[in-house]
């Protein structure tokens, strides 16, 4: 990328307030995260706000990446990849871990760093580990950089699929029956651990969801009707996150529910309902981007209902400690009850995710959803709150 292509710094008086969207990222859920970062590109209101957008490698090279929202879309069944977006494949660019100066400089082997002026708020796009987990959000800390959506905490917890449900309980919400396989007790002696899964299952019956403790998407989830498929299962988590769960089936309506952050505090959105995907086994990453599976919304819910939802999934936001924004997922079982799932606290907002879709029913357009989100963490400082 040559000098006279990279973005200006913008003159420090009278500027709009400048946003790098990041995106990409180092875990399974690289193609998914450019493809939401994407629409939030195409969404930003130009006239309010200068862009930067940052696409991170699955390397972990944080590079300058093309402004154009359609190359970042899904085509011919694939997601797009970080390759097709950047121009230099040795270029980096580095925000300063200075809190006194949010200043992005990128540099280039053999040329000089040039400085590309502040950034007054991120907005994070990363899906799973190494970016919605907490550590990004540590480094914008750091910095002292505003940023769009959970802080750290909440960022972990909300990534860690057996601390969530820790915290859920804590708090009095209903979860379903679920053991945790840690990396020490499967590498240590991997029959006990088998055994403690056999068991399980015969407390609670097949099929069972084996998945990864700390990825998202569905990604690395697996169905299994019987013993024979536990091996692979388990393989399959492990290739993603060296802890894994194992859930029981809770026969009943998947139902999700957006929290947005306004400011009197949390609101929820009109829940959505997930109905079954006949070509699918479950609600997996390609019935949900490859195939566009698609939702109800608002979902055929009884007045109380809706509202039961709409409670418990601002309980949940609260329970973590989220900010900003959180998609709850719930089970309404067969008894008439709610057991929540879990929450994600950097839900897909590609066209065709649900939370966007959920505000939008419930008066949010897509780009006042986008406006908000930079608005209140421009308002919001860094730092213990």
């Amino acid at each position: 990328m040559s000098s006279e292509n990279l973005p200006q710094s913008p003159k420090q008086q009278l500027r709009k307030p400048r946003v790098a969207v990041v995106f990409g990222g180092r875990s399974s859920e690289h193609g998914i995260s450019i493809v939401t970062a994407g629409a939030v590109l195409n969404a930003i209101d130009r006239t309010k706000y200068d862009v930067l957008p940052i696409g991170i490698t699955t390397d972990g090279r944080w590079a300058l990446t093309t402004d154009d929202p359609e190359r970042m879309a899904i085509t011919d069944r694939k997601v797009p990849d970080m390759a097709q977006l950047t121009e230099s494949s040795e270029g980096s660019v580095v925000l300063s871990v200075d809190p006194g100066s949010r200043e992005v400089v990128y540099s280039e082997p053999g040329a000089v760093p040039k400085a590309l002026g502040d950034v007054d708020v991120v907005f994070p796009v990363l899906h799973g580990p190494y970016g919605e987990d907490g550590t990004l959000q540590g480094l914008l800390e750091l910095s002292g950089v505003p940023y769009v959506g959970a802080g750290v905490l909440a960022s972990a917890v909300g990534q860690d699929k057996e601390y969530m449900k820790r915290v859920f309980t804590s708090f009095g919400l209903p979860v379903g029956p679920y053991l945790v396989v840690r990396p020490r007790e499967w590498d240590t002696d991997p029959s006990a651990a088998r055994k403690r899964i056999v068991d399980f299952a015969g407390d609670h019956g097949w099929p069972l969801f084996v998945k990864p403790a700390r990825a998202g998407s569905s990604i690395g989830i697996t169905k299994v009707d019987d013993l024979a498929g536990l091996d692979e299962a388990i393989e399959e988590a492990r290739r993603h996150d060296p802890k894994f769960l194992v859930e029981s089936l809770l026969r009943g309506r998947e139902i999700e529910c957006g929290v947005l952050e306004f400011e009197d505090g949390p609101r929820a959105s009109l829940p959505a309902e997930i109905p079954p995907v006949t070509s699918h086994d479950f609600y997996d990453f390609e019935a949900k981007y490859i195939d566009s599976a698609s939702g109800i919304v608002p979902a055929p819910l009884t007045e109380e209902q809706t509202a039961e939802v709409q409670r418990l999934a601002v309980d949940a936001f609260e329970a973590v400690s989220c900010e900003g924004l959180v998609r709850a997922d719930f089970f309404l079982t067969e008894d008439g009850g709610f057991v929540i799932n879990e929450v994600n606290t950097l839900p897909g907002f590609t066209p065709i995710s649900m939370y966007p879709r959920m505000w939008q029913e419930s008066g949010v357009s897509y780009q006042e959803l986008v406006d908000r989100l930079i608005q209140a963490a421009l308002n919001r400082s860094t730092g213990l709150r």
